[in-house]
C-alpha cells in the first residue's frame, strides 16, 4: 500500500506531558495498529472474548481486556473502534490504581491523531469538555463510558507495577450515525440525517476513489450528483456535501476537493491520493437529507499518477 505512514501521536499536553516521544520511541503507526484489529476480530461467541491490554493498543471485538502493569506506565493510548453503524460502551471494572499518587484514567469520546481532533469541536454534538470522563476526579458513574459514534480512546497511566483494570467493550446499534472512522479502506455507506442541524463526516484514512451514488438534498432528490467548485453556488446552500482531502483527521484542517449539489452531472467519482478523505454533510434541520457513496483504496500505480498530476502537495497544505 502507497499510503503514508505516519506515527500515531497522542499530543493532548493538558493529559500528558512528553507522550509524543514516548511513542515515537515504541514506533506505534496507525497502520500497525489497525492491522492488529482487524487480524482479531472474533465472530460472536456464546462466551465473553478476552485479552490483555498492551499500553498501546487498539480494540474493535466485544469482550474484557485486562491491564496490568509490569513496571510504570506512564503515557498509555487505547483506540476502541466499532462498525461505522455502532456506537461504544466502555465499562470499568477492578481497577486497582493510586489517584493521589498521580495514576489517571480518562476516556475521550472520540480520537486524536497527530495532536488533531476527530470529531473536531465544530461537528461534535457535545462541548469539549463534556466529551472527557476522568475515573478519579468524576468517578465515571458506575464505571461507565459510552460513545456518540463509532470511534472512543482511553488514555491512562500507572506508576506502580501489579496494578491494573479491566475494561468490557460493548457496541450497540446507532440507527443515524454521524462523525465515523472507517476500519477498512473498501465500502460503501449511506449517510442520513434526518431533520437535525448538524455536520456529520465519514472519514477514511486512506489514500481512496470515491464514488457518490445518491444525494438527495433540500427535499430533492438526484442520482446525478453535480460537482461543483468550492465557494460556488452550494456555498449558498444551508444543506450541502463536501468532500475533503488532506494529512489529518479534523476535518476543519483539510481542504474541500468539490461540493457536491443536486445539479446533473455526469462525473460522480474522484481520486484523493491523501492520508484521509472525508465526507462531510452539512444540513439546517429542514429536511432529511442523505448521501450514498462506494470507496475503494487506490491501487499502487493509481497513487503514483495521482500525485504526478497534482502541481503541489495538495494534502499538506494547511
Amino acid at each position: 500500500m502507497a499510503a503514508k505512514m505516519f506515527i500515531v501521536l497522542l499530543l493532548f499536553y493538558a493529559v500528558f506531558n512528553g507522550l509524543d516521544t514516548h511513542m515515537q520511541q515504541n514506533e506505534v503507526t496507525f497502520d500497525q495498529l489497525l492491522s492488529r484489529t482487524l487480524v482479531n476480530k472474533r465472530e460472536p461467541w456464546d462466551f465473553v472474548y478476552g485479552r490483555s491490554l498492551r499500553c498501546f493498543d487498539m480494540v474493535a471485538t466485544e469482550g474484557q481486556f485486562t491491564f496490568t502493569s509490569d513496571h510504570a506506565q506512564l503515557n498509555c493510548g487505547v483506540f476502541f473502534i466499532g462498525e461505522p453503524n455502532e456506537v461504544i460502551s466502555i465499562e470499568l471494572s477492578m481497577v486497582d490504581i493510586d489517584c493521589s499518587h498521580g495514576d489517571i484514567i480518562k476516556m475521550f469520546d472520540g480520537w486524536i491523531l497527530n495532536g488533531n481532533m476527530f470529531p473536531n469541536s465544530l461537528d461534535h454534538s457535545l462541548p469539549l469538555s463534556e466529551r472527557y470522563a476522568d475515573y478519579c476526579t468524576s468517578g465515571m458513574a458506575k464505571g461507565l463510558f459510552q460513545s456518540s459514534q463509532n470511534v472512543a480512546m482511553m488514555l491512562f497511566r500507572v506508576h506502580t507495577a501489579r496494578k491494573g483494570f479491566s475494561v468490557t467493550l460493548k457496541k450497540h446499534i446507532n440507527p443515524f450515525p454521524c462523525n465515523i472512522i472507517s476500519q477498512t479502506p473498501v465500502g460503501s455507506f449511506t449517510m442520513v440525517i434526518p431533520h437535525q442541524r448538524r455536520n456529520c463526516s465519514f472519514s477514511i484514512i486512506y489514500p481512496v476513489e470515491i464514488q457518490i451514488t445518491k444525494l438527495s438534498l433540500d427535499q430533492s432528490q438526484s442520482n446525478d450528483v453535480a460537482l461543483e467548485k468550492p465557494g460556488s453556488d452550494c456555498a449558498d446552500s444551508d444543506d450541502f456535501v463536501v468532500i475533503l482531502g488532506g494529512n489529518v483527521i479534523d476535518t476543519s484542517k483539510m481542504l474541500p476537493v468539490t461540493d457536491l449539489c443536486f445539479f446533473p452531472d455526469s462525473q460522480t467519482q474522484m481520486k484523493i491520493g491523501c492520508d484521509n478523505t472525508a465526507v462531510r454533510m452539512v444540513a439546517s434541520g429542514k429536511y432529511i437529507n442523505s448521501v450514498s457513496f462506494h470507496y475503494r483504496l487506490l491501487e499502487h500505480n493509481e497513487l503514483l499518477k495521482v500525485k504526478q498530476n497534482t502541481v503541489e502537495d495538495f494534502c499538506s497544505l494547511k
